[in-house]
């Protein structure tokens, strides 16, 4: 029988790592802001005149995953917390990159299919550039890298840790990634909806495998596919090169008018499917991944 000052005791203690859990993540962010300006201040100081943009943009990237990890480092460092728990071994995970790509790939002939024939969206022309798909597709990936260390592997990760519910955790964590998108061009209730529901689709593997090898595949191919390949915005942001040209006509709720794809009804439709999903998955026994 446990008695009312173990109780207390015992919510006292869980909320104290509550707390150390949130002030780790305020002070993750604080580091990988710092530290991000510190590694890419170089790059724009002293040759921003003579690289072109895209490299730029690269350079940015890389410095936020830099950031990102020595950030993670450097707090669980402190917390005595190992920096396995950010979940990036592959071993044992390495199949979860192919079983992304297939899973995004089934994913986006449902809802592009169910697009095409509602009409709202009609193919107009074709460009292949093995060039430009091979670029956007180490861009998204390494987008993709930084936000599943940074929400997944460590926000995610901490709450945890921390004692949260893995449920709350995941809603938390998946509400946090939507708002670092509060500023791409057209967010509104319909797209902040849709990259909640994203955030919690690439983060329900992770509260049974603790690694970030899925979501990372799931984060890459999504924006990847959507972007490079069907030529929608991708949330909000116009991507210069795509192997379809398309137009988008008809509601707007259907297609997402000029937030991309996020910002439809068909979105939210397929994102729910795609999470219900890997919770099928994971629900029998909280093994690894078994789609």
């Amino acid at each position: 029988m446990i008695t009312r000052s173990e109780e207390e005791r015992r919510l006292a203690g869980k909320g104290r790592r509550v707390g150390l859990a949130v002030l780790d993540i305020l002070l993750f962010a604080l580091l990988v802001a710092v530290l991000a300006s510190l590694i890419n201040l170089p790059f724009y100081t002293f040759w921003a005149d003579d690289l072109p943009d895209w490299t730029l943009v690269y350079f940015s990237e890389a410095g936020m995953i830099v950031a990102a990890l020595l950030a993670a480092a450097g707090v669980l460092y402190v917390r005595r917390l190992p920096f396995s728990r950010l979940g990036l071994t592959l071993r044992g995970h390495a199949g979860d990159w192919w079983k992304g790509l297939l899973l995004i790939v089934a994913l986006y002939a449902l809802g592009f299919g169910l697009s095409l024939l509602a009409h709202a969206v009609q193919v107009t022309g074709f460009a292949l550039s093995i060039r430009g798909l091979a670029l956007l597709l180490l861009f998204f990936l390494m987008v993709a890298l930084f936000e599943e260390i940074a929400l997944r592997g460590f926000v995610l990760g901490r709450l945890l840790d921390g004692g949260v519910n893995r449920w709350v955790a995941l809603l938390l964590s998946s509400l946090l990634f939507s708002l670092i998108h509060l500023f791409n061009p057209g967010f509104t209730f319909l797209p902040f909806l849709n990259i909640w529901l994203a955030g919690v689709f690439m983060g329900a593997s992770y509260i049974y495998t603790r690694n970030l090898c899925f979501p990372v595949a799931l984060h890459w191919f999504w924006n990847w596919v959507q972007g490079a390949v069907l030529g929608y915005q991708v949330s909000g942001i116009t991507i210069d090169y795509s192997l379809l040209q398309i137009r988008l006509s008809g509601q707007t709720l259907l297609n997402g008018g000029s937030f991309g794809f996020e910002g439809s009804l068909v979105c939210t439709l397929v994102l729910a499917v795609g999470t219900a999903l890997i919770l099928w998955k994971h629900r029998p026994e909280e093994g690894s991944l078994t789609l």
